[in-house]
């Protein structure tokens, strides 16, 4: 999934406090959602004053900006950190999309339906997709330069990539796939690796299916 270059999310570090509440949050939301919970639900769930969670936001909405902006900062970063060092962009690209795969496994289907349905989270979600097209595009015009790949319009490459990630994260492509994110993910990796190598290569064979002969 990456994923967001996520924007600092306030002016002075969190408190020790701050940081276990919006890790409890993060947790509540990924697993159930935030549009049906008002301050008093999120208090008493966390065993918290209300008072405390005005001091993360001044309203539920923008608590709710604040959590999921959080929680994808934190996803872009371990994703980052999963290929940093990784020199194969191959390699690259397929750790990229697994990552993605795995950080999305935590988010239920109740919360990517929250997020895509208030704007503001939305507007974080859509930065995100185009943060990871952004991604793919570096890894297929690195391939291209250092003659990994074969010559493709990177930019072109990246968008389609970018909408088959939204298809995923929104839940639109697995369920018509019948797929699980994982799945969808891998299937994406190889329709990259395979579409991009040279042809005649090992990788270029990758899912294809002998021609029968003519006559």
């Amino acid at each position: 999934m990456t994923l967001p270059r996520a924007t600092s999310e306030v002016r002075t570090p969190p408190t020790a406090r701050q940081v276990e509440l919006l890790a409890g949050l993060e947790e509540l939301f990924l697993a159930e959602g935030f549009a049906r919970f008002t301050l008093d639900d999120l208090a008493a769930r966390l065993r918290c004053s209300k008072s405390t969670l005005y001091s993360l936001a001044a309203s539920k909405e923008q608590l709710a900006v604040r959590v999921v902006a959080h929680y994808f900062k934190a996803t872009a970063e371990r994703v980052e950190a999963r290929v940093a060092d990784v020199a194969d962009v191959r390699e690259r690209i397929g750790g990229y999309l697994s990552g993605a795969a795995e950080e999305l496994r935590r988010a239920s289907p109740r919360f990517i339906a929250d997020v895509a349905e208030f704007a503001p989270t939305r507007s974080t979600y859509e930065r995100n997709a185009r943060a990871a097209a952004d991604r793919i595009r570096g890894f297929v015009q690195r391939g291209v330069d250092d003659g990994v790949f074969r010559y493709v319009h990177a930019t072109l490459v990246a968008e389609m990539a970018g909408l088959l990630i939204e298809g995923i994260q929104t839940g639109v492509l697995t369920r018509r796939a019948g797929v699980t994110d994982a799945e969808a993910f891998a299937g994406l990796a190889d329709l990259l690796l395979g579409g991009l190598a040279e042809p005649g290569t090992a990788q270029g064979r990758i899912g294809a299916r002998e021609r029968p002969a003519d006559g």
